[in-house]
């Protein structure tokens, strides 16, 4: 990034002062007046940006300061609000904020500033720029700014943002009874409320005892209200004004989910439409405001023997259908939020599992909700949202009213466990797990959950797939050091761990430097002391390792200048040896779902050895000839890991299309992909398949042999064309598609264009099985017969005794399609 070398010249970074995006994306009005999101675009110009600004701003003398004060002040003084005032506004920002030293502006500018603020014809991007410059001057002694002065919602929700920035209690309080009192008015056509619920939030924070017991009680059942009763229709859309525009083409329809249905139930920040009413975007800002306004109201009032004698009450599901409409209106206020947030928090989980139509749905059900949401307010950054925070404060909400009312965990318990089986295998959702966690660690004992167990998969997995995410770091660290009471006599868990968390500390050392020291005392043992001693010198190295491993860079490939060492070639040698022996164990007691594992491990490490000359050779021999039996073993893997298999198959082709591995593998899916070995094998799964293997055999004989693209064996294309057949003899709408490709494979066969470049015994052998295998289909019932044998057919004695039915069907079948014999028995 350069800088002009000019002192004193305005435009000193091109990005930053040039140009006006940035600071447009800054000043823009968040949530609707306060609380709101900045994407990842945003954060990234900003970050820019104050590097930038924080090396001008040391240049910009109290002298060059007076003379800025005093332009801007004139162009305020004479009402000129164009690009110029805009522009100067920017700047003026910019150098009392890119400073941790306080900036003290001329006391005419700092009365101009408020004046433009509580002005009802200035534009709204100049005031919100003068309320980011008097917040940033915060503590001041020369305001005279009052709630009274704002003459819209909008003004007050900034005027109050500035007042509140002083950090004087007494006018916190003044502050939070002048909005309560516009909260309070129920006028139809009055003001909107969405820029003043923000600033309730925040009074609440700064002085929970700031709003008295009434307006707090109020104010809860309004939340309840917004949250529960907001409107099901989309928005009205504008009249255009326009010759053809007609009220029918202006009707409102209704909020749809996310995955294209019309909404039946409330609305919520993940309901979806075009255009958004006032109730709805006060849903929204109540959901973003909930879980500080219950933990500000404190545990429920009711004792504890008649909370335990709720819980057995609303632990049945049909009392809570009978009685929740008819009681829930004479609930006090705390306890009606408390009731209308749970139901909210449900219905939010439910829709969380709805599969979106578009992408934009997809991240807004990952969308940021507390602190504003894409569309939450009338100006909100365009960029998509980028994080699970509406699950995290869903949950995090489940988890506060769980602890103020005991009874609402047995509501509660059902989603939060569905949520974490969903979520378990969701890399995007990741950080949702740490809520989940917090929730099984307060309440696992009375849930009857092992929290031990949803903490181990956290401090296994999660470290070690997800180091390189700060916010996730940041987050994890922070959950360790608040729940070290939680763990109590479980600290063991936490301690075997710490070699995962230190791979948080070693990707982001500046930010988690901190926590770590906190950290430190609790993690580290006599146990732990030396292995942790070593790690801690070892941090840059672990540094660097981590650095190698998000580029993709294989350890292979690093250790490759030593492949032809002696003693790496002598090790190589003794490698298939060593697999032959542990598969002959291991298949000994492997559980169904071990073999599962394995075979994808095999998949997954297939094109993934050291570079030894013939070692990948020798153990693709090896692994070739284990994989059928690790399907022998337990037939329903290939259904089960059918992803995995088409992901594997679609991969290759090119040198990777010649191996034993692919034979193997081709011939183990036409074997056991059948209804016969897994009842839940569909059509549509063997038609993927059909479709993936049928593009595999077109590519390996259509691709002339090179140095880089060896050859393909006979082998590997008479198996691919008897798993087509096969696959087709079970979903006979195909059996015209084989037919055409062994019809084509047997011409090709006989060209004399490949007979150079295959050989005289491969294409024999091609067209042989080619042959074969159209004579079959052409009576599909007995095709399925041969190529899908039952189980009992497949034992030896169907094999060896010439009486049994498979060769009396085989015999059979010869007769039949001999064109001499034709119809005469032999």
């Amino acid at each position: 990034m350069r800088h002009a070398a000019r002192p004193g010249s305005w435009r000193r970074c091109g990005h930053c002062f040039a140009s006006r995006p940035c600071l447009e994306r800054a000043a823009r009005p968040q949530g609707g007046g306060g609380g709101g999101m900045l994407a990842t675009g945003t954060e990234s110009l900003l970050r820019q940006a104050s590097v930038c600004l924080i090396l001008v701003s040391r240049e910009v003398g109290a002298e060059e300061l007076g003379r800025f004060c005093a332009r801007v002040s004139a162009l305020l003084q004479a009402e000129d609000w164009g690009p110029d005032a805009l522009d100067a506004l920017r700047r003026l920002f910019l150098i009392v904020a890119a400073t941790k030293y306080s900036r003290r502006l001329e006391p005419t500018c700092v009365a101009l500033l408020q004046t433009t603020l509580c002005s009802p014809r200035c534009p709204e991007r100049l005031q919100l720029l003068c309320a980011a410059v008097l917040r940033e001057m915060a503590p001041s002694d020369s305001l005279s700014l009052s709630c009274d002065h704002a003459p819209s919602s909008r003004q007050l929700g900034l005027v109050a943002s500035v007042l509140l920035a002083q950090g004087d209690p007494q006018q916190v309080r003044t502050v939070g009874q002048c909005v309560i009192k516009v909260l309070e008015s129920r006028q139809p056509e009055g003001p909107s409320l969405t820029y003043l619920l923000p600033v309730v939030s925040k009074v609440t924070s700064l002085a929970p005892d700031a709003l008295p017991e009434e307006q707090t009680k109020a104010l809860s059942k309004r939340l309840g209200d917004w949250l529960r009763y907001a409107s099901v229709q989309q928005g009205a859309a504008h009249a255009s004004g326009g010759f053809f525009s007609t009220p029918r083409a202006r009707q409102p329809g209704p909020v749809t989910e996310v995955d294209g249905t019309v909404a039946t139930d409330f609305f919520t920040v993940l309901s979806t439409g075009q255009r958004f009413t006032e109730d709805q975007r006060l849903n929204v800002q109540a959901f973003s405001m909930l879980r500080a306004w219950l933990l500000q109201g404190g545990p429920a009032r009711p004792g504890a023997a008649d909370a335990d004698d709720r819980s057995e009450l609303e632990g049945s599901t049909v009392s809570v259908l009978s009685a929740a409409s008819a009681a829930s209106h004479l609930l006090p206020p705390a306890e009606w939020l408390r009731e209308k947030a749970l139901e909210y928090c449900q219905r939010l989980l439910e829709q969380s599992g709805r599969r979106a139509l578009r992408k934009a749905d997809s991240d807004l059900q990952k969308a940021v909700s507390a602190g504003g949401w894409p569309w939450a307010g009338p100006a909100a950054p365009s960029e998509p949202p980028v994080s699970p925070q509406c699950l995290v404060e869903a949950v995090l909400v489940l988890d506060v009213l769980c602890r103020q009312d005991p009874s609402f965990l047995y509501r509660a318990l059902p989603c939060v466990r569905a949520l974490r089986t969903r979520l378990c295998g969701d890399t995007a959702c990741v950080r949702a797990l740490l809520p989940i966690a917090q929730f099984f660690l307060h309440h696992g004992e009375a849930a009857a959950v092992d929290a031990d167990a949803v903490c181990q998969h956290l401090f296994t997995r999660i470290p070690s797939e997800h180091f390189h995410s700060p916010m996730l770091a940041f987050e994890f660290v922070q959950f360790c050091r608040d729940h070290l009471v939680l763990f109590g006599s479980n600290l063991d868990l936490l301690r075997t761990s710490f070699p995962n968390l230190f791979k948080f500390l070693a990707w982001s050392s500046p930010a988690l430097t901190s926590g770590f020291v906190a950290l430190l005392p609790v993690l580290v043992d006599a146990g732990t002391a030396v292995e942790m001693l070593h790690l801690l010198l070892d941090l840059p190295s672990l540094t660097a390792a981590l650095d190698l491993q998000l580029r993709l860079t294989p350890l292979h490939q690093l250790l490759q200048p030593l492949a032809s060492c002696a003693r790496v070639l002598q090790c190589a040698q003794a490698v298939p040896t060593l697999l032959r022996a542990f598969f002959a164990a291991v298949t000994q007691f492997a559980s169904g779902a071990l073999a599962s594992q394995l075979a994808l491990l095999l998949l997954e490490r297939s094109d993934s050895l050291f570079q030894v000359e013939g070692y990948e050779a020798d153990v693709h021999r090896v692994l070739s000839s284990q994989f059928p039996a690790l399907c022998k073993l337990h037939p329903p893997l290939v259904v089960e890991r059918a992803k995995e298999l088409l992901e594997f198959v679609g991969s290759l082709g090119g040198p990777r299309s010649t191996g034993h591995m692919l034979t193997s593998v081709v011939w183990a899916i036409g074997e056991y992909l059948s209804v016969s070995w897994d009842r839940r094998c569909s059509a549509e799964q063997i038609s993927r398949f059909f479709e993936a293997l049928e593009a595999l055999l077109f590519e390996v004989t259509q691709s002339r042999p090179s140095a880089a693209l060896p050859k393909c064996p006979p082998q590997v294309i008479t198996v691919l064309m008897t798993t087509l057949t096969k696959l087709a003899s079970r979903s006979q709408d195909l059996i015209p598609r084989v037919s055409l490709l062994l019809s084509k494979m047997r011409t090709l066969a006989q060209s004399p264009a490949v007979g150079p470049v295959h050989g005289e015994d491969d294409l024999g052998a091609v067209r042989t099985r080619a042959t074969e295998l159209l004579n079959l289909l052409k009576m599909p019932s007995v095709a399925q017969f041969v190529l899908t044998p039952s189980v009992e057919v497949s034992q030896p004695r169907y094999h060896r005794d010439c009486n049994t039915a498979l060769p009396l069907a085989l015999d059979m079948v010869s007769r039949l399609l001999e064109r001499e014999a034709g119809l005469l028995p032999g």
